[in-house]
Formats: structure tokens, C-alpha cells, sequence
């Protein structure tokens, strides 16, 4: 009996990382196919899962697309009910429906992952002139805005952004990454007085949170990272969950200082 090496499984549950409406009804596999060994340089290999019909040529069957040493799954047409709680939930006005979800993965590769499962949706969106949400960044990803990531390589500002936002503590602005959970740490956030200049906040956070993704862990509560190339000392004050437009957050609360400072 030929024995079949086992599907890897989805990340964080399945959770889907881009949602993607179409304005027209869904493509098929081969079409993604076609596009994927055009745009990138093939050969994309396709494995299928049984599922359930959802419309002529189209079912909700789990795909595994490897690339390489790179893999992510995507259901190229929900049912309509998820298809629907979806168009809800986003405000928009798309009845067909498919989502991305990348696969488990080494800090090694999560890079190349996240960028393999970009590709993918980037494609859905682009073949049906549809929508993409990126569930971790919360943001929408129209046609034309996909023309502008083209996703040739990795770069990190194409997968993480920074909010602003008032704090629940009076006096207070709260800052927070969107986009590290694509790589399976969790999101950073800090405090700043109201009336400060945020930009400086914002770039500091970035680079702290580029580092982290490089080291590949969530530095634990208490614990303080020292971070040569940026001459800071950072420190994980608390863990805490939140949420934020329905979507859970897992945070861990930083500051900083100069290493400087300690001279």
C-alpha cells in the first residue's frame, strides 16, 4: 500500500487570512492555476480535499497549493451561508466568496508562507475583479490595489501596519501592530501621552516589531529584549486579549529606552 504523507495543518484553527468576495460567480482551479505559473514562475501543485457542491463546477473542497518548499490552503468558493455572514460582517456587496488560510510553519519559513498565501489571493482577487480582506491587517485589497504589490519578494510593511487609536485611560493614545498574528506571535502594543508626535511612535514600533519577527518568538511578560541594531532596550510590561472590528487580538504591552541610557 503506498503510503500518503499527511496534508499540514491550517494555522491558528484555520483562521482564514484574506477573504476574498467576487463579482462574478467563482473561478476555477485551473484558471488560479494558469495565472499563478504565469505571475510567478511554476509549477503550482493542487491537491484537493473532498467537499460539498456549492454551484455548477464549484464546490467548498480545502486546497492544498504547494509552490516549492511553500504551501497554503484556500477554498476557492464558501457556501453561501458563510458567503453570507461574510458579506455582513464586511459591509460588502459580494454573494460569492473564498477564503486563504496559510499552514503551519517553522519562524524560519513564516515569511515565505505569508507570502505564498498573498500570491494566492491576489490572484482570486485579480481573476474575478473582486474584493480581498485581510483578516489579520483588517484591510480591504481592491484590484488596483493589488496592481501596486506586485509580492515579487517579501516585504514587511506589505504584511503589518500600525494603528492609532484613544485609549480606554484618559490622556493616553494606544498604538498597536495589525499583522504580526500572520506569523503566529502576537500583536504589540504601546501607550503614548495624547499631544506627542505619533510618527516617531509609529516608526519604533515597526522596527520593533521587524525584529521580533526575525528573532520568531513573543518575548514572555517581564522579560527585557535588548536590540543592538535599533540601541533600544525593550520591555514586555503585560499580556492581555482585546478585540478590535469582531476580529480577537492577542497583545503584548512594550516600552523602550535607549540603550544609552543605561551608560
Amino acid at each position: 500500500m503506498k503510503i500518503r504523507r499527511k496534508l499540514p495543518k491550517p494555522s491558528r484553527a484555520g483562521r482564514p487570512l484574506y477573504l476574498i468576495g467576487y463579482s462574478f460567480a467563482p473561478p476555477i482551479c485551473s484558471d488560479l492555476q494558469s495565472w499563478f505559473d504565469l505571475e510567478y514562475g511554476g509549477p503550482i501543485r493542487l491537491r484537493s480535499e473532498p467537499g460539498k457542491a456549492t454551484g455548477p463546477d464549484h464546490d467548498s473542497s480545502v486546497v492544498w497549493a504547494s509552490h516549492g518548499p511553500w504551501s497554503a490552503s484556500f477554498r476557492i468558493a464558501l457556501s453561501s451561508a458563510e458567503a453570507g455572514e461574510w458579506r455582513d460582517r464586511l459591509g460588502w456587496d459580494h454573494s460569492h466568496a473564498g477564503q486563504v488560510v496559510a499552514t503551519s510553519s517553522s519562524p524560519g519559513s513564516a515569511c515565505d508562507q505569508i507570502l505564498h498565501a498573498a500570491r494566492l489571493a491576489r490572484g482570486l482577487t485579480l481573476l474575478t475583479d473582486g474584493t480581498a480582506y485581510d483578516v489579520t491587517m483588517q484591510a480591504y485589497l481592491n484590484p488596483s490595489d493589488w496592481k501596486d504589490l506586485s509580492l515579487e519578494q517579501f516585504r514587511f510593511s506589505d504584511h503589518l501596519r500600525i494603528e492609532q487609536a484613544e485609549a480606554e485611560q484618559v490622556g493616553r493614545d494606544w498604538f498597536f501592530t495589525l499583522g504580526l498574528a500572520k506569523f503566529g506571535l502576537d500583536e504589540l502594543e504601546t501607550f503614548s501621552p495624547i499631544g506627542l508626535p505619533s510618527q516617531s511612535v509609529i516608526e519604533r514600533l515597526t522596527e520593533i516589531a521587524q525584529e521580533l519577527l526575525r528573532l520568531g518568538h513573543s518575548p514572555k511578560v517581564g522579560t527585557t529584549v535588548t536590540v543592538p541594531s535599533l540601541g533600544l532596550a525593550v520591555q514586555v510590561i503585560r499580556h492581555r486579549n482585546a478585540a478590535r472590528a469582531g476580529i480577537p487580538l492577542i497583545l503584548r504591552e512594550i516600552t523602550w529606552h535607549s540603550l544609552a541610557e543605561r551608560d
